[in-house]
């Protein structure tokens, strides 16, 4: 993949695709899936979260394209204020790059402009996420500054 770009409403219909690809990546579609949470997929919720992150000033979503200009990877992102005191926080919402793109510059391509969106923003800090304690996302994570912050638990109730 050669471009990081912002994504625009248009690209709507690929990026629901990829946050799709994303939801069953994640498992949530099953309850042997890798955290044991199944959440229902609808496409509307996702248009809704795309659609958000394109139209805020304080959210981003970036898209990878690959050669031919088809979209393979999607980041969204938000910046807020923490609710502690007054520091700006970059958070991802959701990344996805299709697995037989994945490799070579785009997964660092996309967290640079994530980061230098982030900076524009004003934020002192940026965080991401890995579902499932995945070691090849942590280590890309550590690799590029990123340390752990905290632990989340969750219980199906």
């Amino acid at each position: 993949m050669s471009i990081v770009r912002l994504a625009i409403d248009t690209d709507k219909d690929q990026a629901v695709a990829l946050l799709h690809a994303s939801h069953l990546g994640a498992g949530f579609d099953r309850a042997d899936g890798p955290t044991g949470f199944v959440v229902p997929f609808e496409p509307a919720y996702a248009e809704r979260l795309f659609l958000m992150h394109v139209r805020s000033p304080r959210m981003i979503c970036l898209a990878a394209d690959d050669r031919d200009g088809v979209t393979r990877g999607v980041l969204l992102a938000a910046a807020y204020e923490h609710r502690f005191g007054p520091v700006w926080i970059a958070s991802e919402t959701a990344w996805w790059i299709d697995p037989a793109h994945r490799g070579g510059s785009a997964a660092p391509r996309m967290l640079d402009a994530y980061e230098d969106w982030a900076r524009r923003q004003g934020c002192v800090f940026a965080g991401m996420a890995g579902m499932g304690g995945d070691p090849q996302v942590a280590k890309l994570y550590l690799r590029r500054g990123y340390q752990t912050a905290e632990t989340h638990f969750l219980k199906a109730l």
